[in-house]
């Protein structure tokens, strides 16, 4: 599994990622994002998304069906990640209740409401912090 910046994949690899996982936002993965290739193929993507100065949310987590069994892999990397950017905290937004256990599992915080992202527009499922330092 290797991470790489969304902006320096090669192209066509990503390319034939986003036509085939439409709901991925193109502009923000570039912008802020990072793809999961796994043997040379991009097979998931996240953002990691700066909301204040040490307080980081983890956006837009995906991973093809395929991939699915290295999401606590994938966790573990994206938490080193955010501890090599400095962050304190780090926040994600779950829709699944396998996730939910997953990043239970991994000793994030569930939160009783969504107290730094104003107006986020979907009030379904979990938010859950993690103390990264």
């Amino acid at each position: 599994m290797e991470l790489i910046a969304a902006n320096r994949a090669i192209s066509e690899k990503l390319e034939t990622f986003l036509e085939n996982n439409k709901d991925v936002k193109r502009d923000l993965l570039l912008e802020k994002g990072y793809v999961v290739e796994f043997n040379g193929t991009i097979e998931g993507c996240f953002v990691i998304d700066s909301v204040d100065e040490d307080i980081y949310w983890l956006k837009q987590l995906y991973v093809t069906k395929s991939a699915a069994t290295s999401l606590p892999v994938l966790l573990e990397s994206i938490l080193a990640l955010a501890k090599e950017k400095q962050a304190r905290q780090l926040f994600v937004h779950s829709h699944q209740p396998m996730v939910d256990v997953l990043l239970e599992a991994l000793q994030f915080s569930p939160q009783k409401e969504n107290a730094f992202v104003a107006n986020h527009p979907d009030n379904k499922g979990n938010w859950w912090t993690y103390n990264v330092s």
